[in-house]
């Protein structure tokens, strides 16, 4: 399997169909949140749809970059989740997020191998494999954010 098949294999694991690194993933944990539970605040914790949108701005970003554009992303807006007031504005977010995850992957899984040693956007950044892995790591991290929040908000 190449390099790049793995990344994309990988990179769905988390997002979309895997259960072998965390034995879950965004859309198993997410599929049965409410939009109440996804906006509730436990503590100084971010929120599930918060989380949620974080981690689908930064997608959406890279997905960018993968189409010929520019690194349009910057970190101050990463959390700036416009209100949700109804399951349907959730769904809408949670469908946004699948659509955007496998554009994401299919994106990948066309690029040739030789990309990933390339430098992304700018040698600031490293290269495309750098930034496919630490979309990868940033998803599981934010993956176990969600889980506990869960659990909390289960346990209220």
């Amino acid at each position: 399997m190449s390099s790049i098949s793995q990344l994309a294999k990988r990179f769905r694991e988390v997002l979309l169909d895997g259960f072998w690194i965390a034995n879950t993933n965004f859309k198993d944990q997410l599929s049965d949140v409410t939009w109440e539970q996804a906006v509730a605040k436990v503590d100084s914790l971010n929120t599930i749809a918060m989380l949620t949108f974080h981690i689908d701005y930064y997608i959406a970003g890279i997905i960018n970059v993968f189409e010929g554009g520019g690194l349009e992303i910057k970190d101050q807006f990463s959390f700036d989740l416009p209100a949700i007031e109804s399951q349907q504005q959730w769904e809408e977010l949670l469908n946004k997020l699948w659509a955007d995850s496998e554009k994401f992957a299919l994106l990948l899984e066309q690029m040739p191998d030789s990309r990933l040693d390339e430098v992304f956007v700018d040698e600031k950044y490293g290269t495309y494999r750098r930034n496919i892995d630490g979309m990868i790591e940033h998803s599981y991290y934010h993956l176990g954010q969600i889980t506990l929040i869960k659990k909390l908000l289960r346990n209220v």
